[in-house]
């Protein structure tokens, strides 16, 4: 019923491998957002208003992408425990397997396609 030890190591570093380029990409954001890349783009005032409104709705539109790929990287955490405490590739919901193939696709899943579109 639950996936072996080789395949749990084979899946930890899948995740570890998505969960470093994740950490790298929420950095980059939130460094972005704090103006820490320095932009000129950003600091310019003789683009005027308009560009003012395009710069809010960009920031605001990174913000979400920051949150998200926080989201993200939670999930990936927990699927590391889960590989710990030998619950990983279990569906939460019927208690099944959840496929090899759909936790290659997405390694965090905590249900089978059938759980999730009930």
């Amino acid at each position: 019923m639950h996936y072996s030890t080789t395949e749990l190591q084979e899946f930890k570093a899948l995740i570890e491998s998505k969960l470093q380029i994740a950490q790298e990409t929420y950095k980059a954001l939130k460094d972005e957002l704090s103006n820490k890349n320095n932009s000129a783009l950003d600091t310019n005032w003789q683009f005027g208003s308009l560009e003012d409104g395009s710069s809010t709705l960009s920031k605001e539109e990174q913000n979400i992408f920051a949150s998200n790929q926080l989201k993200f990287i939670e999930s990936l955490k927990n699927a590391l425990i889960r590989i710990e405490n030998k619950s990983y590739g279990i569906c939460r919901i019927s208690g099944e397997k959840i496929p090899r193939e759909r936790l290659m696709a997405v390694p965090h899943a905590t249900t089978n396609i059938q759980s999730k579109n009930q």
